[in-house]
């Protein structure tokens, strides 16, 4: 099966969140069951300057009214085609973002550019190679399915995260390419505007999300962030499949950041090593960690007010994240107490060293399609803190007395997520602490929970299969 993998966003090449490591894994993940998927990108600099010597597919005159042309290249394993745009993409900066901080005002145009010539490839009209079925990832990928509407091509879209939705005014139509006739509320319409994810949703051949609970979340109004009534009008093509992480970037046996170990006892050394990068003493309690965007979103607000909780045992908190001002500061501050370290920003290096290091790994996100760094945590013997929520729910079976019991437990869930809540978990998380041969279980069952892209990737080319046929 050939596959188009349409995304902003890839690792290792360009990285702001979770959906450029899926996109990275996904292709290699789908390889061994007969799936070449080849991605298409944006020609961000980045992207650019790691082409090396790239092979010019086409000369592309009008990539939504600019001329560009599309590039072929082997980067990190990844067969890619970049769209070699500098009118939208050779920018500086945040890919998303302006100097302001606010979304660059052509982003509509941007990446409806990005869909355009992915629908021109899927339909021949762009160079000697065709896909048998485009797969598209979030909002910028969003407009593809409706530009092959009526081809026959197959077309995949998979929601990353339903908060974001690509939103344009509704006078742009015509520069953006859509038939005004579809402008309603079965179309791409959206509360007077254009939402270029309601349109992958309304016309993707097939929908999917990163979890299955995220993807029964996504239908009720609570989390549906106003499109639940297009998921549930779509639920028989709607399928939550979890994501993976990449096990050999993510293998605490041979990371290359931090000194290598097989099983939780020889975390001590990396526990020791951070402690002494961050400033951090000794403690009774464990050591807990965050990687994350600063938003509310993530849960951190409730962090903040939880953390008394955990200083109050002995705990202590080493955290590295960037995002909303308010929290940055919130936490420099808290960064004043003894026992929490604060990095702001994001150093892909230090995140393994915290993962390494931590004891527990601290998520306590209102909402999360998947996460990932709950999956790292597991890889790394550093048990998971989580929200009941999403595909946090999915992949960590909480330290109930059944589940001790049992054996079986991997982490702490908790709900509902309040900062009451999270302040008990964290007072569940010390009790487990002060139990070695309780923490040391459930630290040896973290560590051999799949967390791969195995299942997921065989639940993918069941879907593209299907399609297909």
């Amino acid at each position: 099966m050939k596959v188009l993998s349409v995304a902003s966003e890839c690792a290792p090449l360009v990285k702001t969140g979770g959906l450029a490591d899926v996109a990275g894994a996904l292709p290699g993940a789908l390889a061994p069951l007969g799936v070449k998927m080849r991605t298409l990108l944006p020609g961000y600099p980045a992207v650019m300057g790691a082409l090396g010597a790239p092979e010019v597919v086409a000369d592309v005159g009008d990539a939504l009214g600019t001329p560009a042309r599309l590039m072929a290249a082997t980067v990190a394993g990844l067969d890619l085609l970049v769209l070699d745009a500098p009118h939208f993409f050779a920018r500086d900066g945040s890919i998303y973002l302006g100097p302001d901080g606010r979304d660059w005002s052509d982003n509509p145009e941007r990446y409806a550019a990005l869909c355009w010539i992915a629908s021109e490839l899927a339909q021949g009209r762009i160079g000697p190679w065709r896909p048998d079925l485009v797969h598209c990832h979030d909002w910028q990928a969003g407009l593809a399915p409706y530009y092959l509407r009526g081809s026959g091509v197959p077309t995949v879209m998979t929601v990353h995260n339903i908060a974001f939705h690509g939103l344009a005014p509704a006078a742009r139509m015509a520069e953006l390419r859509l038939d005004p006739i579809d402008y309603s509320p079965e179309g791409y319409e959206f509360f007077g505007r254009i939402s270029a994810l309601k349109a992958g949703l309304v016309w993707a051949r097939k929908l999917t999300t990163v979890s299955p609970t995220y993807a029964v979340e996504l239908m009720s109004p609570e989390f549906g962030m106003a499109l639940d009534g297009v998921m549930r009008a779509r639920r028989a093509d709607l399928s939550g499949i979890l994501n993976g992480i990449d096990t050999d970037t993510w293998n605490p046996a041979t990371d290359p950041e931090i000194r290598g170990y097989k099983s939780a006892s020889g975390k001590k050394h990396n526990r020791a090593a951070l402690r002494e990068e961050l400033g951090l003493p000794e403690a009774d309690g464990p050591l807990c960690v965050v990687v994350s965007r600063l938003t509310e979103q993530k849960g951190l607000d409730l962090l903040l007010a939880a953390l008394p909780a955990l200083l109050a045992r002995g705990g202590q908190l080493a955290l590295l994240g960037s995002g909303d001002g308010h929290l940055e500061n919130a936490f420099q501050a808290a960064a004043a107490q003894d026992g929490v370290a604060v990095r702001i920003g994001y150093d892909e290096a230090l995140a393994h060293r915290l993962i390494a290091g931590g004891d527990a790994i601290l998520v306590p996100s209102r909402f999360e399609p998947c996460g990932l760094t709950q999956l790292y945590g597991l890889r790394y013997g550093t048990l998971p803190l989580v929200a009941l929520t999403g595909g946090l729910a999915d992949t960590i079976i909480n330290a109930s007395p059944a589940a001790l019991a049992r054996g079986v437990a991997t982490g702490v869930q908790f709900h509902p997520v309040t900062a009451e809540s999270l302040a008990t978990a964290l007072d569940r998380l010390c009790d487990l602490w002060e139990q070695p041969k309780v923490w040391a279980k459930l630290q040896k069952n973290a560590m051999s929970h799949p967390v791969g892209w195995e299942n997921s990737a065989l639940a993918y080319s069941a879907l593209y299969e299907g399609l297909i046929a």
